[in-house]
């Protein structure tokens, strides 16, 4: 399966916003293995702001090692990183 880094890693050389065939030819230009085609082949076909976007969009996790226990802890967690005057916005 594709990894956040290796979709980024293919894309690094890719300009900004690129539409679906844009990323799909990029990847294969760069040599991308068939896990990561497989996975920008079925993107959406909009256009793109960035590879995060474009991450996303595939469906691969930033962070695959934490568990679905660990992300939905996360998910019920309040937001404590966020400025004390932005919280009642």
């Amino acid at each position: 399966m594709a990894s956040y880094d290796d979709v980024l890693q293919y894309l690094s050389s890719l300009d900004y916003p690129a539409d679906k065939a844009d990323v799909v030819r990029e990847a294969e230009r760069e040599g991308a293995p068939p896990d990561v085609l497989r996975a920008l082949r079925a993107l959406p076909p909009v256009d793109y702001a960035n590879g995060t976007e474009v991450a996303r969009s595939a469906g691969i996790e930033a962070a695959p090692e934490a568990s679905p226990a660990r992300r939905a802890a996360q998910a019920r967690e309040p937001h404590t990183r966020v400025s004390q005057h932005l919280r009642r916005i």
